[in-house]
């Protein structure tokens, strides 16, 4: 029998997205295999019975957390890249984005998500899958799109958007992101350094695809 103060505990467990919060931080904690669902129905403060009315397996609350983490983030970069389409000063706009990327794709989150979701990609392969394409394709295809709105408007010589917008990317985000994911999160950039590191992608990418001067 449950005591009073588990019924009276009940009626405030989590549901919805805030169950899926605690999905993903028993996952994050205890990682795919350590994690069960004894421990998330605990955490979230409900039943058993109650978690396996909603996800009949861990295997389908995980495919969940996951596709419920893309769902979150899948518009974060639209007001970033309608900022850098609206610039006039092509360099600084640039520098702003991958301030940006850095700030998103560097956090602790982020990087926890990434881990995990790589070390089961074998054993869910349509979740990885789903994961790359509708966050990390889908980011690349609005990159591309403002890439070629400023060659458009003569800010810069862009032939191949979709590879320009790859190059930039990784110009901003590879040394960091494979120091991080290698030492997992665990060297951290100092700010100064991840500015110098934004300062070179641009100058880098302008080099390739800046507008030349009217000569």
């Amino acid at each position: 029998m449950t005591s009073p103060s588990q019924r009276r505990g009940r009626p405030g467990g989590s549901r919805g997205t805030d169950l899926l919060d605690v999905a993903r931080e028993v996952l994050l904690a205890r990682r795919y295999a350590g994690a069960t669902m004894d421990a998330v129905a605990a955490q979230a403060r409900i039943s058993k019975q109650t978690l396996y009315r909603q996800y009949a397996s861990k295997e389908i609350l995980y495919a969940a957390v996951v596709r419920d983490w893309v769902d979150r983030g899948r518009d974060a970069m639209a007001p970033h890249l309608a900022e850098l389409m609206a610039t006039d000063d092509v360099r600084q706009g640039l520098l702003r984005l991958c301030r940006t990327l850095h700030h998103g794709v560097l956090s602790a989150p982020v990087l926890q998500m990434r881990t995990l979701i790589t070390a089961e990609a074998e054993r869910f392969p349509d979740v990885a899958a789903d994961y790359v394409s509708r966050s990390w394709d889908h980011n690349q295809a609005l990159l591309a799109d403002a890439l070629r709105h400023l060659a458009a408007r003569g800010l810069l010589r862009v032939d191949e958007p979709e590879v320009a917008a790859e190059q930039l990317t990784w110009l901003t985000l590879a040394a960091p992101l494979n120091r991080l994911t290698l030492t997992g999160g665990a060297a951290r950039y100092p700010a100064e350094e991840l500015e110098a590191v934004a300062h070179e992608a641009v100058a880098t990418f302008l080099a390739r695809y800046g507008a030349r001067p009217d000569r």
